[in-house]
This record gives structure tokens, sequence and C-alpha cells, in this order.
């Protein structure tokens, strides 16, 4: 599927995620579905938790056990494809990269986007932006927990 529309299914997203008991705690989730010449989710990391090996065509593999959940993976990634994701009081928290102006202010609404680029019927909350010092500003946002696998970016401020 992936091939024929460049998004992933909610089958293949789904694999990428630990349990959800495991997502008490910040996890981050890595979206890489092809090989590709990139490690730097893996030489970023403090904590050992990505693995790829001495070929970097691997796809990364990720420890939960040992992931903090930091996000430092997420700022190195040049594709954008890693996020944050935790799950508490019902809501699901994401830190997602985000390298667009405007930039959003804590306590917006946005609308939230899926791996096509739709916008979700349920908006998000903008709840931190941490400008690094790369050009890649992590945006923590937060929406319904049952839109946790489908969610995937920020669209526009309501």
């Amino acid at each position: 599927m992936i091939e024929k529309t460049g998004a992933a299914t909610i089958e293949l997203v789904k694999s990428k995620f630990p349990a959800k008991d495991v997502l008490v705690r910040p996890k981050a989730i890595i979206e890489c579905y092809k090989e590709i010449p990139c490690n730097p989710c893996e030489t970023s990391c403090p904590f050992d938790a990505i693995y790829i090996g001495s070929d970097i065509n691997q796809i990364p593999r990720i420890d939960f056990n040992k992931c903090t959940g930091c996000g430092i993976c997420a700022q190195a990634c040049p594709g954008l494809a890693i996020m944050v994701a935790m799950i508490k009081d019902g809501k699901a928290y994401f830190k997602i990269p985000y390298e667009l102006l405007p930039l959003p202010v804590v306590g917006e609404k946005w609308s939230a986007a899926n791996r096509y680029g739709d916008v979700l019927d349920k908006h998000c909350m903008i709840e931190n932006v941490k400008k690094t010092k790369d050009r890649t500003t992590i945006v923590t946002v937060s929406i319904e927990q049952p839109f946790l696998y489908e969610f995937a970016t920020i669209r526009s401020k309501l």
C-alpha cells in the first residue's frame, strides 16, 4: 500500500508503536518503512535505544525499555520520520518535529492531520513549543486518545 499512496496503513503504523501500557511514559516512534542509507537517529540517541548496525541501510529498531522519550532522535532525523508518543488521562501526547512558519503558540488549537495530509475530525492543542539549536522545532500536542494511530502532524491554526 505504501508504494501506491506514499503513506503507511494503520496496520503498518501500529507495528511501529509499543503496547499501550508502555506508552504511559514517552517513547520514540520511528516510522521508517524502507531501507535507506541513514543513521542519525542511532548516532544521536544518548541511551543506545535505537539500533541500525553496521549496514546503515537497515531499518532502525528501537528498544522501548531503553527509550526515555527525550526526543533527540526526532530532532536529528532528516526525514522527520520520528515522533514521541505518550498516553495520559485519555489523551495522546505527541512531540513532533516541525519546520514550517509560523510556529504554533502554546494554548492554540490546530488542525490535526493524518499521514495522507487529511485533516482529522478532531483538533489538537499545542502544549509546548521547543526551539532547538538546529532548525527543527519540537512541538508537543495533545489529542483525544482514539486518534493515537491516526495523528501524524499539525496542519493549520483554527
